[in-house]
């Protein structure tokens, strides 16, 4: 008998070695962690799909707003209309238009400048191109005149022909000069050049203030 036998115990009962029965957890403590673990699962997707839904619905302002309350409420409002460069722009009657012909078709001058005329321009010289671009202009137009023109007469003369490209030289006077390229067909159709116009002198609006 071993002396972890207590007295008068045997048969059955009698313990002998050194080798004891193991112990098992009981299953049901196993099932009860794997449903708890389960549910907070279950609930954290909830909680998730929740939040998406509120953020679908009300278009995301809990977040702009609470991105706007982290920031210190440092939100501007967007600046109003600002004063478009077009204002100072000369009228068509303050320009005065040279127009030479730089291309072998005769009468382009005199019928450019009496459309140009029409349209409120008011006309210098009329005649052939000087020897320096006779023949040598191969687009639309050129538009020649004072570096103080770029800002001022050449905008205002481009509407009528957009294809024309621009060139500055050194004289004093304020008058540009419209020299007509083997491209040219005709002036913008009067209604184009009037929307351009108008655009050209319409307020510009600055960008809207970000958060």
């Amino acid at each position: 008998m071993s002396m972890l036998t207590p007295p008068g115990m045997g048969g059955k009962y009698r313990i002998t070695g050194d080798t004891y029965p193991r112990m098992r957890r009981p299953r049901h403590r196993r099932r009860i962690v794997l449903a708890a673990g389960a549910a907070v699962v279950a609930l954290g997707a909830a909680g998730w799909g929740t939040l998406q839904l509120v953020d679908v619905f009300s278009g995301g302002d809990g977040e702009k707003t609470a991105t706007a309350a982290g920031r210190g409420g440092d939100c501007k409002p967007a600046p109003k209309a600002t004063t478009a460069p077009g204002a100072a722009l000369p009228k068509p009657g303050q320009i005065t238009v040279n127009v030479y012909n730089a291309t072998p078709r005769s009468g382009l001058a005199k019928t450019t400048a009496d459309e140009l005329k029409k349209r409120g321009f008011t006309i210098g010289k009329v005649g052939n191109a000087p020897a320096a671009y006779d023949k040598k202009v191969p687009g639309a137009g050129l538009l020649l005149g004072a570096p103080g023109a770029v800002k001022g007469a050449f905008p205002v003369l481009g509407t009528q022909l957009k294809a024309a490209t621009t060139k500055t030289d050194t004289r004093a006077t304020a008058d540009v000069d419209l020299i007509i390229g083997t491209a040219f067909k005709n002036l913008d159709p009067k209604t184009t050049a009037d929307a351009a116009l108008v655009a050209l002198n319409k307020p510009k609006v600055a960008p809207a203030g970000k958060c």
